[in-house]
């Protein structure tokens, strides 16, 4: 049987093993990579690659709802063993951490009113409000635009908000990564919205491991290479994309 806990308030709960694997994850995480039921991780990416993980090593996998904060001290610390869906250029000190093989392809892109004109590149956001994830790192070109303030940055704390606030005209557009955004917008067929045609940044998703982790990283890496090597990455994210209308929508407050 899998174990799980929850991350209450930034504390671990005393109820975790320090035996088990602790899979940190952001509270922006989700779909197809991060999927819950009843406030614990059962479906999406995660799920199954942790079901795969504790098949191979015998090892219970626990996963922790981490503030993105907190994600690159608490590696360090080998309070959390194991972060996915991340990069070495979005966290801040990339040689603490021994980074598993490329896992898969995203690229982040616009979500945009239909109303509105094509957004087709950085120009094309000056001077627009864009929704983003708190915490979150974009491509260079677009943080240099919102540190002139030429286009003015909306943390926003889940994706459901969002997309409620584009839709409601209260962001000119909402950037994320394109898997996220289609089981999304999958989810909620009655707005009005579009993918923009502009690619903001393609690159390449990794799992990061603390120097604590509890079993070889070496065997770890040649787990994850076995399952993208015969394509069950991709399956299960498609998987995850096809299951967007049969998961209920949790609605968010309309605003931070």
């Amino acid at each position: 049987m899998r174990r799980f806990c929850a991350l209450s308030l930034g504390l671990l709960s005393s109820l975790c093993s320090a035996e088990g694997l602790m899979w940190g994850y952001g509270p922006a995480d989700t779909m197809p990579y991060v999927g819950l039921a009843q406030q614990q991780v059962q479906h999406g990416l995660a799920y199954h690659l942790s079901q795969e993980i504790s098949k191979r090593f015998a090892l219970p996998v626990e996963f922790l709802e981490t503030p993105n904060n907190r994600l690159e001290p608490y590696l360090q610390q080998g309070r959390l063993h194991l972060v996915c869906n991340t990069n070495p250029e979005w966290v801040s000190q990339p040689q603490q951490y021994h980074w598993s093989p490329a896992l898969y392809d995203e690229e982040d892109v616009l979500l945009q009113r239909m109303d509105q004109p094509e957004l087709t590149g950085l120009a094309s956001l000056y001077g627009k409000v864009l929704g983003t994830s708190l915490g979150y790192t974009y491509s260079q070109p677009l943080m240099g635009a919102f540190a002139i303030g030429k286009v003015s940055r909306q943390d926003v704390r889940d994706l459901d908000t969002s997309l409620h606030m584009l839709d409601k005209d209260r962001l000119s557009a909402v950037i994320d990564m394109q898997r996220n955004l289609a089981y999304k917008l999958a989810q909620h067929p009655q707005m009005q919205l579009r993918f923009s045609p502009w690619v903001v940044q393609r690159y390449q998703v990794y799992c990061a491991y603390s120097r604590h982790l509890p079993i070889p990283a070496e065997q770890l890496d040649a787990l994850l290479q076995e399952l993208r090597d015969q394509h069950l990455i991709e399956q299960w994210l498609d998987e995850a994309l096809r299951s967007a209308t049969d998961r209920p929508v949790q609605h968010s407050a309309d605003a931070q």
